[in-house]
């Protein structure tokens, strides 16, 4: 089949900014400034600006960010984080890293989103921090998130890796908590052309720490004193120029996810397969159309067949992968059955008209089949 319709296309991206990539790629080239420099000094100072926030810490990937951000907030050994099970599996990684335990928690079932109702419940003496996910691209409602987590002194760090650009009640991604950690992996609203992430907060001493300790926790303006154990997590300059590039576009890019995902709402509106909810007061930039069926491998099996392609995200939640068993409570029903039952459409900004019209009438093709079923 020739008329395809791939879950993702990167190149639409490239080809937009083909001269000016050419042009960043010989100034590196030029300048020989591979790691740290001006083009990174210029990015966080953007991002900063984009989030809304005083700082803006380039590092090395999205885990890192999240490493980073709890490390800086003295998360260790004896401590808890409330973790929603339905997440990359990175966010909880992020936890055991730091020497801490992650506490899975179920979330809401019409927007699989993480509730103030869980982390209230979940809440003990031990817990240091709750890993907020803007999972797909949306933001939960963060001020009744707040309104537990504050009075028990507890750090809210928003996983805001699939929201960038995303506003809860016109408060950007990553604003709002004591941290706010991006991914910047290829395939991201906003993507480098490898791995790349950062940090935003506006504590000024829990910004220092983290540049610190990005870069071997060498002490500001010394290559050979260092003032915490550190590590290896600076953020390239060649990624740092592709996202400031990029940065430019991505409001306009978000604002045509959000013409696909209400196609796709209209196209699946009164049948038995429904996409994931929005939530009332976020402006959501759909990193991933996420839809829901019973009958979820017949429904790809029929958008295959017709070219286009789908995925998973995420078929098993975490605290029912093998390595983080040791840390489930019990059963997290709505995660459990969700992830029976997701399936991702193709979601970015470059697709076509004619290739989400081709998307939108498969489905409602299909939907009506997914209900009565093949002989």
């Amino acid at each position: 089949m020739t008329d395809r319709t791939p879950f993702l296309d990167l190149g639409g991206q490239t080809a937009e900014l083909r001269p000016a990539l050419d042009r960043l790629w010989a100034e590196v080239l030029d300048t020989g400034r591979f790691v740290g420099g001006p083009l990174v000094e210029q990015f966080e100072r953007e991002w900063a600006a984009y989030c809304e926030t005083p700082h803006a810490i380039g590092v090395a990937n999205g885990t890192d960010a999240l490493v980073l951000a709890l490390r800086a907030l003295d998360v260790g050994p004896g401590d808890e984080v409330v973790v929603p099970t339905n997440t990359f599996v990175a966010t909880a990684e992020a936890v055991v890293l730091v020497g801490a335990a992650p506490r899975f928690v179920d979330v809401d079932p019409a927007t699989l989103l993480i509730t103030p109702e869980a982390i209230a419940a979940a809440l003990t003496p031990r817990t240091r921090a709750v890993m907020v996910v803007h999972l797909y691209g949306q933001m939960p409602d963060m001020q009744a998130i707040l309104a537990v987590t504050t009075p028990a002194g507890v750090a809210v760090v928003e996983d805001a890796a699939q929201a960038h650009g995303a506003r809860w009640r016109g408060r950007p991604a990553g604003s709002r908590g004591v941290f706010g950690c991006f991914s910047f992996y290829p395939g991201k609203n906003l993507g480098a052309f490898g791995d790349g992430g950062a940090v935003v907060c506006s504590d000024d001493v829990l910004a220092d720490r983290v540049r610190s300790m990005r870069d071997h926790g060498r002490a500001d303006g010394s290559h050979y004193v260092h003032t915490e154990i550190g590590t290896n997590s600076r953020l390239d300059a060649l990624q740092a120029g592709v996202l400031s590039l990029k940065l430019s576009r991505l409001d306009g890019w978000n604002a045509r996810r959000r013409e696909v995902m209400a196609a796709y709402r209209t196209a699946l509106a009164d049948t038995a397969v429904q996409l994931v909810e929005g939530v009332p007061g976020t402006v959501g930039v759909h990193h991933l159309a996420v839809a829901r069926s019973d009958r979820r491998d017949l429904i790809r099996d029929e958008l295959a067949v017709r070219g286009i392609a789908t995925g998973i995200h995420y078929p098993v939640p975490c605290h029912l992968q093998v390595p983080y068993l040791r840390f489930a409570d019990g059963p997290l029903p709505v995660a459990e059955e969700a992830a029976e039952q997701v399936f991702s459409l193709p979601m970015h900004a470059h697709l076509s008209d004619v290739q989400v019209a081709r998307v939108c009438e498969a489905l409602q093709q299909i939907a009506g089949l997914a209900v009565v079923g093949r002989d």
